[in-house]
């Protein structure tokens, strides 16, 4: 059992985190799960056996998390939820690591990513202006540019909305990389409603883990 790390947030929302590192062979991930027939039976079509592993580490972190049996599912954007449990979750997975956050009153989003992948292509594709001018130009850069893109996608996936530009629909406040930290955000709708969110971003073992929380 590779369970990484199970913690209760410090919000008003009362959220939970989970982390599982995936040590496991594919066979020990699925005797060790009391994965659904059905979810099974899905994961079994996928030709990649990294992300057959991820899949199968996701429900290991659910077990993990819930004490009674959980049924996952998803909404047509792909946003997940549980079929038997009034919850909110959001879910991300590296060929390393699976990352979980819960929450049963706000919508959730979570994201994780290795910091040994090239971000470069992220300050094109995904950043305003304003935040290209915000970028180190040191050792950190990776490392910023990583933290940018897991916080615009973490958001991405609790809003749940389709086809949302990540340049011009959300932007990050200027930040320096740590360890861990905190980052603001405004998310803009296309109908120009702004919403001020708040992230927490943690840094390990040459991954970067951003989460956000509604409300």
């Amino acid at each position: 059992m590779a369970l990484f790390l199970t913690k209760d947030l410090d919000d008003p929302a009362h959220s939970r985190l989970g982390v599982w590192q995936i040590t496991e062979s594919e066979e020990e991930l699925r005797n060790q799960t009391s994965i659904p027939t059905d979810e099974l039976e899905e994961i079994s079509y996928i030709k990649s056996e990294s992300l057959r592993k991820q899949k199968l580490a996701v429900r290991a972190l659910l077990d993990a998390m819930f004490e009674d049996k959980v049924y996952l599912s998803h909404h047509d954007n792909g946003k997940p939820y549980i079929e038997n449990c009034v919850t909110n979750i959001s879910i991300t997975h590296t060929d390393k690591y699976v990352a979980i956050i819960l929450n049963d009153n706000e919508d959730v989003g979570i994201d994780i990513e290795s910091l040994d992948r090239d971000f470069s292509a992220v300050e094109k594709k995904a950043l305003s202006e304003d935040e290209i001018d915000d970028l180190e130009d040191d050792e950190k850069r990776n490392e910023q540019l990583a933290i940018y893109w897991c916080a615009k996608e973490a958001i991405f996936k609790m809003m749940g909305q389709y086809q949302v530009d990540f340049a011009e629909q959300i932007e990050i406040d200027r930040f320096r990389p740590k360890n861990d930290g905190e980052l603001e955000a405004t998310f803009v709708d296309k109908d120009g409603f702004e919403e001020e969110l708040n992230l927490e971003y943690l840094t390990f073992d040459r991954h970067v883990l951003v989460w956000v929380i509604g409300g």
